[in-house]
């Protein structure tokens, strides 16, 4: 099987339906190109109920991914405690919480100047 190389766009949608697929909450997308020094061109945030459900999210992001274009995240933190794990690939970060540990680390606060894209509420309308 040879990966192949996504547009952002492709990567971002794919990223979504895994989330989507566990019902991951309060997805937000992220758009850094704008802003300088930034680590990656977009963040993609959304939060589970439970560890077990953010492992869910995580589980269910590298499955689509894999499955569809052969790409695999570059660096995954956070797993053992799921309180917070980021699934980095590359030109987009993707961070799934928990509720609390969300709001508590207001991701989307720190980057302020970013321009937001608030999925959950286009995909349930």
């Amino acid at each position: 099987m040879q990966k192949r190389k996504a547009s952002a766009d492709e990567l971002i949608a794919l990223i979504l339906q895994g989330i989507e697929e566990v019902k991951g909450d309060n997805i937000i997308l992220l758009d850094l190109r704008e802003i300088e020094n930034t680590v990656c061109d977009y963040f993609i945030i959304c939060n589970g109920n439970s560890n077990t459900q953010v492992n869910a999210i995580v589980g269910s992001v590298q499955k689509t991914v894999s499955k569809a274009i052969k790409d695999k995240p570059w660096h995954i933190e956070g797993r053992d405690n799921a309180e917070w794990v980021l699934m980095d690939y590359v030109n987009v970060v993707v961070h799934v919480f928990q509720k609390h540990t969300r709001e508590f680390y207001d991701i989307e606060g720190l980057w302020g100047d970013a321009k937001f894209t608030d999925i959950t509420n286009t995909v349930n309308q």
